[in-house]
């Protein structure tokens, strides 16, 4: 079995929010594996809350880019948030998205090898920055979206700079209404999106392997229900539904009024316009979302010290 140490019960409390002796539980009935302890945590119902994208740990900027009807968003890493204050690096991450604009790839490798305007290439670059600002950065993504008519709209929270930030969001709306109707209702779903944390948009559109992870949550959660066989198998395709449901931006709930489908707060829009509307695609990058947290052995010598 593998060991449980200070920093992996802290990292766990951090994701979950669950209690010490829940976390440290939780972490010997799953081997010290992270992710089971966290499904662990949720089918008891000890998890504070599930969106582990909330709290991510790797520093750098996500960009973002858009011309019409394409946008590009991108994400580099750096060490330390003081880099991504640094005016080398933002113009870096700037020309980058701008790179990646014009060829509309998502292969960061590909990217990588793009001409740098100043000379080489984007790896080389990248490479150069390294070696004069001191810290280890890597190209991390890139994502596009388009529309054949329409508008791609970008949003950008907790900017650094104009489209630079932590969260980068693109929505691409198409159809024919004109851009005074389409530019004021992409920023409000994309401000939506930045903050509703969908994972795709619409519920057939959810990874499978998600689905069923939730399913096997809900089936241990409705099993400790004691009802009888039927009740329960009715009791974790409900639960799964919603999930989907809550998950799926077209079905979210609008935030600004929490009461209205995303779906049709489009449809609205598209109504009172007289023109055709369609949520046809979108993009969320959040600075280190799926980068695994590392934990300071300064920290972990705190949390020892503290009984953990």
């Amino acid at each position: 079995m593998a060991e449980i140490t200070a920093a992996s019960v802290k990292e766990l409390r951090d994701r979950s929010g669950a209690g010490m002796m829940d976390c440290k539980k939780a972490l010997t009935e799953s081997g010290g594996d992270i992710e089971a302890a966290t499904d662990w945590l949720r089918a008891k119902g000890l998890a504070a809350a599930q969106k582990k994208s909330s709290r991510t740990a790797a520093e750098g900027l996500v960009g973002v880019a858009v011309a019409g009807t394409k946008g590009v968003a991108v994400e580099v890493n750096s060490e330390t948030d003081f880099v991504a204050k640094n005016e080398q690096f933002q113009d870096f991450v700037r020309t980058v998205s701008q790179i990646a604009l014009d060829q509309q790839t998502t292969d960061a490798e590909a990217l990588a090898t793009a001409a740098y305007p100043s000379g080489g290439t984007v790896s080389e670059k990248l490479v150069a920055n390294i070696a004069t600002i001191g810290e280890n950065q890597t190209l991390r993504r890139v994502a596009h979206v388009s529309v054949d008519q329409g508008i791609v709209v970008s949003y950008v929270h907790n900017a650094a700079a104009p489209n630079l930030g932590k969260i980068g969001v693109l929505v691409a709306l198409e159809g024919d209404a004109p851009a005074d109707v389409l530019e004021p209702l992409g920023k409000q779903i994309a401000m939506h999106i930045a903050a509703a944390f969908p994972l795709a948009l619409a519920a057939g559109d959810i990874d499978p392997a998600q689905l069923e992870r939730e399913r096997a949550i809900a089936t241990e959660k409705a099993a400790e229900s004691g009802k009888p066989a039927e009740i329960i198998a009715k009791m974790v395709d409900g639960a799964v539904a919603k999930y989907a449901k809550e998950n799926a931006l077209l079905s979210q709930l609008f935030v600004m009024d929490n009461k209205t489908p995303v779906a049709d707060v489009v449809a609205k829009a598209a109504k009172d316009a007289g023109k055709s509307i369609t949520l046809k695609g979108y993009v969320r990058f959040q600075l280190g979302e799926g980068i695994e947290k590392e934990v300071s052995d300064f920290a972990a010598e705190v949390a020892a010290a503290a009984g953990v």
